[in-house]
């Protein structure tokens, strides 16, 4: 048997192809947010699995579609009079999107059926692997119920993303779980709900006011923060809260990082390295929402925010695992 028939039965291969199909999902995610931003996501009103994989191949289609679309409420309040060229430029958008869907699936089923023959994934780790191709579906249907109540994409990050990345380091890294990592698990857990406050910034479209920092317009505080009733319904749906909101989180998040980073100077190997990484990366993200915000959210630069958002979040996961397989005793 020769070197490259080994590499492709070992446990290395098998994580190796766990990082391909979470860039896939960095794919996914980034492509995802132009779509939310571009106001692309319903310009594709039917769900075709199959069929719908498809684009429009010619001019009787693409009337077809467009007729479609011009039948829906945000056709007829935000985009009455929209040219056919117009609709192309948002259907290609959200069509990208779905094909990089599709594609997940089978970049994870077909590899997966062959580790699972030669027995690189052992029949015991079976029933994880396919409750992550589980996952990975739900999060098909998800995004098809968002499209199909109005709103457009999901607001929510992928945990599939976060099981994917912790699984492919458990073939990758080894090792058992001998350290502590509760700290860092916070950290991860902080980083989520971070998250899903800048979702709700890129839904209600939060970037484009209050387009200063460190003040909101000169004050403190959003103008009237809680003017809708119920009161807590303002976290959700008031732009102005929204923002406030994801500010104080990055606050929090900068805190927790500059202290990890600090932290993993004491340790060693990649404990050291990922620890760092956390660190660059956060400052790296602060600079990027800070200028997301005061040059009122472009495109590039919101969605480089957002990249950069699930590289971080990457980071935490890997320095927690790397923290969980090391000695209980830290250096220093």
């Amino acid at each position: 048997m020769t070197a490259s028939e080994n590499f492709f039965k070992s446990r290395r291969a098998v994580g190796l192809w766990l990082l391909a199909v979470a860039l896939v999902i960095l794919g996914m995610i980034t492509v995802g947010g132009l779509t939310r931003l571009t106001g692309s996501g319903l310009s594709i009103t039917e769900w075709k699995p199959i069929m719908g994989a498809l684009p429009p191949l010619n001019d009787a289609q693409w009337a077809d579609a467009f007729a479609k679309y011009q039948r829906i409420p945000q056709y007829i309040v935000q985009n009455q009079g929209m040219s056919l060229d117009a609709f192309k430029g948002i259907f290609w958008w959200e069509w990208g999107h779905r094909l990089l869907g599709r594609l997940l699936g089978v970049v994870f089923f077909v590899p997966f059926l062959w580790f699972a023959a030669v027995g690189a994934i052992q029949r015991s780790e079976w029933p994880r692997m396919l409750l992550l191709f589980a996952l990975g579906g739900l999060q098909g249907l998800i995004g098809w119920w968002m499209v199909s109540s109005g709103l457009e994409v999901r607001t929510s990050v992928s945990q599939y993303r976060l099981a994917i990345l912790w699984i492919a380091l458990e073939y990758l890294r080894g090792g058992e779980s001998r350290g502590n990592a509760r700290r860092e698990f916070g950290f991860v857990a902080l980083l989520y709900v971070q998250m899903l406050l800048g979702a709700l910034v890129a839904g209600l479209h939060a970037g484009l006011i209050y387009n200063t920092w460190p003040d909101m317009n000169g004050g403190m505080f959003p103008e009237d923060p809680f003017f809708s009733a119920p009161w807590w319904i303002n976290f959700f749906e008031n732009p102005g809260l929204a923002q406030f909101d994801h500010r104080i989180g990055a606050y929090i998040v900068a805190g927790v990082a500059a202290f990890i980073t600090v932290s993993s100077f004491k340790l060693s190997g990649y404990s050291k390295i990922s620890g760092k990484a956390v660190g660059i990366i956060t400052a790296f993200q602060i600079f990027l929402g800070v200028a997301t915000l005061v040059i009122q959210a472009p495109q590039g630069l919101a969605a480089l925010h957002q990249v950069t958002a699930a590289l971080l979040l990457s980071a935490a996961v890997w320095h927690a695992y790397e923290l969980r397989i090391s000695a209980p005793a830290r250096a220093g």
